[in-house]
């Protein structure tokens, strides 16, 4: 049997977006339109013929809405097998008319349990239950009923319905797994504030993570490996997962990885910043008073490892930071920023190398970090934690040597000790001048870390700053450091040894703090 004409509409959505002319179409093509409460009023407010269920029904909503929809003449309707005999004359018998399109969304219940202040009645009002029932019949009888959860599907449903009074078998069962999907997702969300009320600890009992494919990729770490991008279900604020991209070759998994760290790391920074990553760790990076100003300090931090890099700034891109990227010798791989003004687009787009291949990404306004949950994947399982992602209080650190830090000196210990917890433990940067000089990146033994970061500071070690991500086990490092002119020093403390070093430090007269908190990156 062919899939019957769309003749009647049923319309009962939270998310008005783009409604009104999707119904004006659905109208225009000869469809009748049943709708209830809010949704109706909106349709009336925009002059849309529209029917209430409750004229249809014969029955009148109550319970201040909580009962409207939950009735055999609409769910008769929307779950009639139009090739059953049973279910046409049950239809006839009981003055049941068809429903062939069911528009539904549910209750805001995510973004209601969000809002500051939220109380657990409100939240438990905002438990769809009519809606579901409706998604969930429609998405069963999709042989003969087509249902939109998601405003993006409107348009495709239109048009269909405007060239052939109908929609595909192909879509209809496409827009049944997206609706089992919402619906899942939903009573996900109601089970995980459930668990969050009972909980009897910070973390639930069951885990329940929603994500969204958004793009297959060319090849995954390795292009022996597929690899594919999620996006999360309500991803806000500024990220790689959601930024524009304004030109350049399609991102692969690497670039992902280290755009979203190049965007972790700059967000930190109040005053224009930009750091310089490869393969997950910044190789540069530097503060200054002008975009372009830092720009240059933080390339000139490692050239050779930044050929190849991707790049993080915290403004907007302008004019004279445009300049100093396509200076002569410079390959970048991707730039991320809150946004490219567009004379400085035109100079990054029209430059022969950058043009066809350097991806520019526009993530918008860069917030401070917030608190958020980091998840690790393991073999059968997934370890969870708080990310480490607030910025330490600068109240509770300590200057625990006889030396003091020099006004210069606090500026520059405070640049290092945010950069060392975006390196990869055991981690040492040096810094001087609010640019990062050196880094020693995922080494086993924390001395060989220093060591690292000595030799690409090279000649400009002396005078700079140090800061080490964990406390120093011993005072080797400390003895290292002043041995080529390092002259303050940073590290959370909490070592059994930590009076030798602070001695070692004395004996030098290096000024060393203690910040309280380790900062491991594994």
């Amino acid at each position: 049997m062919e899939s019957p004409r769309i003749q009647r509409a049923l319309i009962s959505v939270s998310n008005k977006q783009g409604l009104a002319e999707f119904a004006r179409g659905l109208v225009a093509a000869g469809v009748e339109i049943l709708s209830t409460g809010g949704t109706r009023q909106h349709l009336e407010a925009e002059s849309i013929p529209v029917r209430d269920v409750a004229d249809y029904t014969g029955f009148p909503e109550m319970m201040h809405g909580r009962l409207k929809t939950l009735h055999p003449k609409v769910h008769g309707g929307i779950l009639c097998r139009h090739d059953n005999p049973d279910d046409v004359k049950a239809m006839a018998e009981h003055g049941i008319s068809t429903i062939e399109l069911v528009i539904v969304n549910l209750y805001p219940f995510e973004a209601t349990i969000r809002k500051p202040g939220a109380t657990f009645d409100e939240a438990i009002e905002q438990i769809d239950i009519g809606g579901p029932t409706m998604v969930r019949g429609a998405a069963k009888n999709h042989a003969f009923t087509t249902i939109a959860t998601d405003v993006r599907q409107y348009d495709e449903i239109l048009q269909q319905i405007k060239s052939a009074g109908r929609t595909t078998l192909e879509l209809r069962r496409k827009l049944a797994g997206e609706a089992f999907a919402h619906t899942a997702a939903y009573d996900r969300a109601i089970a995980d504030f459930f668990a969050g009320a009972n909980a009897s600890g910070p973390f639930p009992a069951t885990l329940h993570l929603e994500y969204r494919l958004q793009q297959v990729l060319r090849y995954g770490e390795n292009p022996h490996q597929q690899g594919a991008v999620y996006a999360a279900g309500h991803a806000e604020g500024a990220s790689i997962v959601t930024a524009k991209q304004l030109n350049g070759k399609e991102l692969s998994y690497n670039n992902l990885l280290d755009l979203d760290s190049a965007l972790a790391m700059v967000r930190d920074f109040s005053e224009p910043a930009a750091a310089v990553i490869k393969h997950n760790n910044p190789c540069g990076a530097a503060e200054a008073s002008t975009m372009a100003e830092a720009l240059r300090l933080a390339m000139a931090g490692d050239p050779l490892s930044a050929f190849g890099s991707v790049i993080g700034l915290n403004r907007t891109v302008d004019a004279a930071a445009a300049q100093v990227l396509t200076e002569p010798g410079l390959f970048v791989e991707a730039i991320v920023a809150p946004g490219f003004e567009p004379e400085a687009l035109t100079i990054l787009t029209t430059v022969p190398k950058w043009k066809a291949n350097v991806r520019l990404m526009a993530v918008g306004p860069i917030a401070a970090p917030t608190a958020r949950l980091a998840y690790r994947a393991l073999d059968g399982g997934v370890l969870l934690q708080d990310g480490d992602v607030l910025p330490d209080l600068e109240s509770a650190w300590r200057v625990v040597t006889e030396p003091q830090p020099s006004a210069a000196q606090w500026a520059d210990l405070r640049f290092a000790w945010s950069m060392v917890r975006h390196v990869k433990s055991n981690a040492i940067v040096l810094a001087k001048g609010r640019t990062l000089l050196g880094s020693g990146a995922g080494q086993m033994s924390r001395v060989d870390s220093v060591k690292i970061s000595i030799e690409k500071a090279g000649d400009r070690v002396r005078g700079s700053v140090m800061a080490s991500d964990a406390f120093f086990p011993f005072p080797d490092s400390i003895e290292t450091a002043a041995s080529v002119g390092i002259v303050a020093i940073v590290q959370p403390g909490g070592s059994r040894n930590d009076p030798d070093v602070i001695a070692a430090c004395n004996r030098h007269g290096i000024p060393m703090i203690f910040t309280g908190r380790r900062h491991f990156k594994h």
